[in-house]
């Protein structure tokens, strides 16, 4: 990622645009690639600023994807494949995810669950086939949840605390019959409600939005379409998101016709707080005219969710 924004691009530049012209305050970023001294994330803000719209603060810890293990994660009787690492990745960091800030980030007080052991989730749904771990109880010993993180981040604004519960699921697809992906894919969803409920994690005593990729749609494609039902509707959240504009409230742009438009892509705040605007950008979207076709599909198939919150 370093190497590309450093050559300029043109999906660098599409992606600087579109966060510009949209101006958020806070943003979540998914497929981020990771390093330790976040050169790439600094170099990702700055063309950011750019494009004309400045974040102070950057955060980002070391994802799981890309975390290389010794074992076969994925059951193919292969090691030291992109699949046996924590989360996929051809190395440690590929595709990770960072929050950008105008205001302080609180990092002294994140809670980051990404070495949570996916048996230590409450009631965890993990693969098996014939009565026996899958693909053995050694992986099943070492086998985190998190494909990538989960992270509660507060960050301090003038209006007050507020608390972003970000994530960046597994698709719930490419495995075999045991559905380790989306039994994954679904328990990286429920964490969130678990957490909300108290049975993980330390109680957090400020408004909070929970944000990022849950690569599921809750009607449309594979998937254990319950999980994101379950969390759309949990008695804390609020669904901004209304169908208001062309593409409803899909915010992926997947070939035609399979898999298809969906929404897997999720800003969902906390009751306590007031919606008072939100959409998704895409090119017929009136609000974002001055964003090209060809930005936008440059910039990723996945479209930016937004939402404006007030106290």
């Amino acid at each position: 990622m370093l190497r590309d924004i450093s050559r300029n691009v043109p999906q660098v530049d599409a992606v600087a645009t579109i966060i510009a012209q949209t101006a958020p305050d806070i943003i979540a970023i998914q497929g981020v690639d990771w390093d330790m001294d976040r050169l790439g994330l600094l170099a990702l803000r700055d063309a950011i600023s750019n494009a004309g719209h400045h974040f102070s603060y950057v955060f980002a810890h070391r994802p799981n994807a890309g975390l290389m293990t010794p074992f076969d994660l994925d059951g193919n009787g292969i090691t030291g494949e992109p699949r046996d690492a924590q989360g996929y990745g051809r190395f440690s960091g590929q595709g990770g995810m960072a929050i950008l800030s105008r205001w302080p980030i609180d990092e002294h007080s994140v809670q980051d669950f990404s070495d949570l052991l996916w048996r230590d989730l409450p009631n965890a749904q993990m693969p098996y086939v014939n009565n026996a771990p899958f693909p053995s109880k050694e992986v099943h010993a070492v086998q985190r949840l998190s494909s990538t993180g989960h992270w509660v981040v507060p960050i301090h604004t003038p209006h007050g605390p507020i608390s972003m519960l970000t994530f960046d699921a597994t698709p719930p697809v490419f495995d075999g019959p045991e559905d380790r992906n989306g039994l994954r894919n679904a328990d990286e969803i429920t964490f969130w409600a678990k957490f909300m409920d108290q049975e993980i994690g330390r109680p957090i005593n400020t408004p909070f939005v929970i944000l990022g990729n849950a690569n599921l749609d809750s009607t449309k494609g594979q998937g254990r379409h319950h999980a994101i039902r379950t969390l759309l509707t949990h008695p804390m959240l609020q669904d901004p998101m209304r169908q208001t504009q062309a593409h409803g409230t899909d915010t992926v742009d997947w070939t035609d016709p399979v898999p298809g438009d969906m929404r897997v892509d999720y800003v969902l705040p906390a009751r306590s707080l007031r919606v008072v605007a939100s959409g998704v950008v895409w090119p017929s979207q009136h609000t974002h005219a001055a964003l090209s076709l060809a930005t936008i599909q440059t910039a990723s198939r996945h479209r930016l969710v937004w939402v404006d919150l007030k106290y």
